[in-house]
């Protein structure tokens, strides 16, 4: 059991029936009354965020998330397939499950796949990766006071923001988190 003075952002627990996990958090005392919790947590099945006030007496029970490293294969177009890498048992999530997090891993590539009491909710990416950029404007010299980009698209098929002097063939480091070019590999 956690207590709602004990919430920390990350913490995955159970509310009201539902696996969410802390966002924020904010210990409130005011001048009268008694103190309280101010959180902001995420459904982490349906996505959704809330806000809520707590007692700092109340607790809530631990949820268990099982995160297991299994290898992407591939989409058929309706389903991703992965595969475990000790036991070689595959699944196959379909496109709500796995949502965005794939538009930067290429086939054969392993990812976290999560899951609660067996249900599989998302898939984690690796947090950098390295793409080769497929397709780009040239680059051109011009006003880089602003540290100027251009669009780029990479070997999976997603765009991502690039300097100028970035080419086609180049093999980039991506952050699959926020999407953003971080440098050459």
């Amino acid at each position: 059991m956690i207590s709602a003075g004990d919430f920390r952002n990350g913490v995955t627990l159970e509310i009201d029936g539902n696996i969410v996990q802390i966002v924020e958090f904010q210990h409130v005392k005011p001048g009268k009354g008694a103190a309280f919790v101010r959180t902001k947590y995420k459904n982490i099945i349906t996505g959704a965020v809330l806000e809520k006030s707590f007692r700092p007496t109340e607790k809530f029970p631990a949820a268990r998330i099982e995160r297991k490293d299994m290898q992407y294969l591939y989409n058929d177009g309706e389903l991703y397939y992965f595969m475990d890498n000790e036991t070689f048992e595959q699944i196959g999530l379909n496109t709500d499950t796995v949502g965005d997090s794939l538009k930067f891993v290429k086939e054969n590539e392993t990812v976290k796949v999560c899951s609660h009491n067996g249900n599989v909710f998302a898939v984690e990416p690796p947090l950098f990766v390295e793409l080769e950029i497929t397709e780009t404007e040239p680059g051109f010299k011009g006003d880089t006071a602003q540290g100027a980009s251009k669009p780029a698209t990479v070997e999976t098929g997603a765009t991502v923001q690039v300097p100028l002097f970035i080419d086609q063939g180049e093999k980039i480091k991506i952050d699959t988190r926020t999407g953003e070019y971080l440098s050459r590999a």
